[in-house]
């Protein structure tokens, strides 16, 4: 089964503009993450919108793809450019321009959920800690998942879920292992080919995740877990804290 890693990533980013060229140790957010994605799959491309970011990941010797500036989802950007591209590829893995720190081993068991000839679409989750905290799993730009037996995705929601009736809250962790999602996505190409022509559904546009979407038309999402931490750029802070974490490395 051949795989691709496609890297969306934009310049106008509304919290944080120009994002993906940040200097981050001396390497650019988006070289980083590049460098990080072809540790596993052989073939890799940035998807752009803009030409600041292409140059500067041809300038170190990557591959990327110019797409259109409209889209509304890093998945549409994906299929643009998968399109694009022109590749045999059986999945397409979607990884955030902004995860500097996206490691091997997150990747492979996203890869390792196609093993199963039935999945269409897969993700990853990490257990919450005790250490995390209440405030880290109430957190709404923390999105948790609610799975099946068969590790399927349920749900997805900004809110805690399931929520643990007659409980006090201050409880829940040591009660119940929650997941946090990891915005990491594959999905097989005919699958992604069809998603991308859906037209945006109820709970996608009240809790503002595109993956409900998928599962509101019926198509399933095995999930993955990982115990592995990562570090998002959504914003300069966030560039200080994965400084901080770099050194200590």
């Amino acid at each position: 089964m051949k795989f691709i890693g496609l890297i969306p990533a934009r310049y106008a980013s509304t919290r944080f503009p120009g994002k993906p060229l940040v200097l981050l140790g001396g390497m650019t957010v988006v070289e980083r993450v590049y460098r990080r994605v072809s540790e596993v799959f052989d073939e890799v491309y940035v998807c752009t919108d803009d030409q600041r970011i292409l140059d500067a990941v041809h300038s170190f010797g990557g591959r990327a793809v110019m797409t259109r500036a409209d889209h509304r989802s890093g998945t549409d950007r994906c299929y643009e450019a998968f399109q694009r591209i022109g590749s045999d590829a059986d999945v397409v893995v979607n990884i955030q321009g902004d995860e500097p720190f996206i490691h091997s081993s997150q990747l492979l068991a996203l890869q390792e959920c196609f093993s199963d000839p039935t999945t269409q679409i897969a993700t990853l989750v990490k257990p919450f800690t005790i250490q995390d905290g209440l405030e880290a799993l109430e957190n709404p730009n923390s999105p948790k998942v609610v799975v099946d037996a068969q590790m399927h995705a349920l749900y997805f929601s900004r809110n805690v879920i399931p929520y643990l009736r007659g409980i006090d809250k201050q409880e829940w962790l040591q009660r119940h292992t929650f997941y946090k999602h990891i915005g990491l996505y594959g999905y097989r190409a005919p699958v992604l080919s069809e998603i991308t022509s859906l037209p945006q559904g109820k709970l996608e546009k009240m809790e503002s995740l595109e993956q409900l979407r998928w599962l509101e038309n019926g198509y399933t999402i095995k999930v993955g877990i990982t115990q592995v931490e990562t570090i998002g750029i959504d914003t300069p802070e966030d560039l200080q804290r994965a400084e901080s974490y770099l050194r200590s490395l």
